[in-house]
């Protein structure tokens, strides 16, 4: 562990200590594991007034009303209201003078005996940043992905400590506390894809940023962003539909709206696959985009998120270096075609060992994953200037592909690489796995 990283035991007992802080636990679908750490580490008087799990179906609804999904936002929002109300309602009186409250609730559906479910949930919790303070709300929509329910309890236990020490101890407006939440988990055991704030501790806090910090932070490999910025879940939005995505950088700009996507739709159409829903387009932008060599500070990704936010029907914000990464990510949700629109420069860069150094894979073995269950790209041709400044930008030679021809532009049918690269480029053509972007009506 990062010596910079309180661990979870030290976090729990800070707030056990902290005799101003004081709430209530509510947890539903993964055992009491966030209460369990508080009364672990000791002086859990301190700072829990109660805790509560509901289990049966029939006392779940005669204490938080019934709900159409037991594992849903609409039912976490309703402990949430119950258990803040109920704990200020109660306790205002006696302690209410010097005492700031909180609920922390979840609601989870761990691996199953069987492990035939999705292991997912949601959390949140309602504190005050100010003693007798208007509440403030944080929820989140996890995925839990340990082998067994006890690890999966586990994780979760650890994001519940997180999250209320984040809270009370990294609250300093601005959002950026929320990158704690990631803390001794990492996004092989758990990772978020949705985070919303609301209240007078996050004025001006916006869903961009709140999803940055929990990508920055490690917590989400990526936040799907509508066209008005608020964050939504890929689950319900990706959920059996085909995707174009268009991976974008800083370097490239923002256009006013990307023709690139519309004319990998109509091409995805043309095509003549049976589609039982239309193609979401996706216009994606990777803190640590591999090909780029970019070193932005924090508030210019912020500017540049928010004008694609402003020109794009969806934006992902992710934290996927290869794109191959992109592809096991979006195959968790859908099943149809996946269509990558880019630019000529950047396949050059897929086909390049360089860029899989850190990865775990090898770029022989990160193609084959970029390619499996019915993924395509779509190659635009690019000017030579404009090429040749994208090849540069990523430190690359141009020692192991060749340019043919005096064309003003380079495409597929005059890029050709030496060695054995040219048989896998040959190969990813002659399958039609790449082929040029069409023009379009």
């Amino acid at each position: 562990m990062p010596n910079d990283i309180t661990s979870t035991h030290q976090k729990a007992l800070t707030i056990n200590l902290d005799d101003k802080i004081y709430g209530a636990i509510a947890e539903i679908g993964a055992a009491q594991e966030v209460a369990r750490w508080f009364f672990q580490v000791g002086a859990a008087a301190g700072s829990v007034a109660k805790t509560l799990s509901a289990y049966d179906k029939q006392i779940s609804d005669d204490i938080y009303g019934e709900a159409g999904r037991y594992v849903s936002r609409e039912r976490l929002e309703s402990m949430l209201d119950r258990e803040y109300e109920l704990l200020v309602a109660r306790l205002s009186e006696t302690r209410g003078q010097d005492t700031r409250f909180f609920a922390f609730c979840n609601t989870v559906s761990a691996r199953n005996y069987t492990g035939t479910n999705e292991c997912q949930g949601w959390v949140g919790i309602r504190f005050q940043s100010e003693v007798g303070g208007e509440p403030n709300t944080v929820i989140l929509h996890i995925n839990m992905l340990d082998d067994t329910n006890l690890a999966q309890q586990e994780v979760v236990g650890i994001l519940g400590v997180n999250l209320i020490y984040a809270v009370f101890f990294h609250a300093d407006g601005s959002g950026h506390g929320l990158a704690t939440l990631g803390d001794n988990t990492g996004t092989a055991r758990l990772e978020a894809d949705l985070v919303d704030v609301s209240g007078p501790a996050f004025a001006g806090v916006d869903s961009i940023t709140t999803g940055m910090a929990i990508v920055q932070g490690g917590l989400a490999q990526a936040i799907l962003l509508d066209h008005t910025g608020r964050q939504q879940p890929p689950t319900e939005i990706i959920h059996k539909r085909p995707a174009i995505i268009e991976r974008t950088t800083l370097r490239s700009g923002v256009p006013a709206r990307s023709a690139s996507l519309e004319r990998g739709a109509q091409q995805l159409a043309a095509e003549g696959l049976a589609q039982a829903k239309d193609p979401v387009t996706i216009t994606e932008f990777s803190i640590n985009n591999v090909h780029t060599g970019e070193d932005a500070d924090t508030e210019q990704v912020l500017a540049h998120v928010r004008q694609l936010v402003d020109n794009n029907e969806w934006v992902m914000l992710t934290a996927m270096g290869q794109t191959y990464r992109l592809s096991s990510y979006l195959r968790r949700y859908s099943q149809q075609p996946v269509r990558y629109v880019v630019g000529i420069s950047t396949l050059v860069m897929l086909l390049c060992d360089r860029f899989y150094g850190n990865s775990g894979s090898s770029m022989l073995e990160a193609t084959g994953k970029l390619f499996s269950e019915n993924a395509r790209i779509y190659v635009q041709a690019m000017s030579r200037d404009e090429f040749q400044r994208h090849i540069d930008a990523a430190g690359l030679s141009s020692d192991w592909f060749v340019t043919a021809g005096d064309d003003g532009y380079i495409s597929l049918s005059n890029l050709s690489f030496h060695g054995p690269v040219q048989k896998l480029y040959e190969y990813l053509l002659e399958s039609d796995w790449i082929e040029e972007l069409q023009s379009g009506n």
